[in-house]
């Protein structure tokens, strides 16, 4: 299995495809970033990739698995990312 990218070999590329310096190519990730994180609560799409979605989780019983005793696990709200339709068939090529 091929090594994921790091941060820094993503920003050397899409500063090479577009002709820019690094510092302005980390820039615009970090903006991105900025802007996904205060738009999640109204879902945030990156088009062709996915969206962030806030979900609200029921509260719900657990078991710890030490002890096997049984606990309640209150409602929280969650960050999920829903892949695109597009991107899906794109990386599994079907």
């Amino acid at each position: 299995m091929a090594k994921a990218m790091s941060k820094s070999a993503v920003v050397s590329h899409f500063a090479q495809k577009f002709d820019l310096k690094k510092k302005e190519s980390a820039s615009f990730f970090e903006e991105l970033a900025s802007l996904a994180y205060r738009e999640a609560k109204n879902s945030f799409t990156i088009p062709g990739i996915g969206k962030l979605v806030l979900v609200n989780r029921k509260a719900r019983l657990g078991r710890n698995p030490k002890t096997g005793e049984t606990i309640q696990i209150p409602a929280k709200t969650v960050v999920k990312f829903r892949i695109a339709k597009a991107a899906k068939e794109a990386i599994l090529k079907k």
